[in-house]
């Protein structure tokens, strides 16, 4: 009996390469969440296939979906909103009220102490504070001497990051 359901339990696994093979492992997903009464446990048969089908999935949304940080006046005002605050609340991180409004209205950048303050006080992520400029970018023989330390390859390679 037990190696029936080890056999009727062992995964079928791969790479998800297509909308098919996405659309099957989420209703395996599904379906193993949904199967029990009782929790799945972690490092039972079916706890590992979910584990592994919950990590492919994601690498697939990953890859088809990239999500990008918001520009970081959006993220402060989403910041705001979600915690019902006028800027008269946050003036003291900016250094007062014309200085916020300023930066919210786009006439003058975050400092790099605002930034810090509201990634403090508000919890707004770092990433979304910082709005890579994308026109920084290293010369040529720069960037191929960076791309020939291993560390740096493999950390780019990794996390499929584009070296400007």
């Amino acid at each position: 009996m037990i190696k029936l359901m080890q056999k009727r339990l062992t995964m079928k696994t791969k790479i998800i390469k297509s909308e098919t093979e996405y659309n099957e492992a989420c209703a395996r997903i599904y379906k193993l969440i949904n199967s029990s009464v009782n929790p799945i446990e972690p490092d039972s048969l079916e706890g590992e296939e979910l584990e592994i089908l919950t990590l492919l999935v994601e690498k697939y949304e990953h890859e088809l979906y990239p999500l990008e940080a918001p520009n970081p006046i959006d993220a402060i005002r989403f910041r705001m909103e979600q915690m019902n605050l006028k800027q008269t609340d946050i003036a003291p991180l900016f250094g007062g009220k014309t200085r916020v409004s300023e930066v919210l209205n786009g006439k003058r950048p975050l400092t790099l102490k605002m930034i810090t303050l509201l990634h403090h006080y508000l919890g707004i992520p770092l990433e979304s504070l910082i709005d890579c400029d994308k026109e920084i970018q290293l010369e040529s023989d720069n960037r191929q001497k960076l791309l020939n330390v291993p560390s740096i390859n493999k950390y780019l390679t990794i996390n499929n990051a584009e070296a400007v």
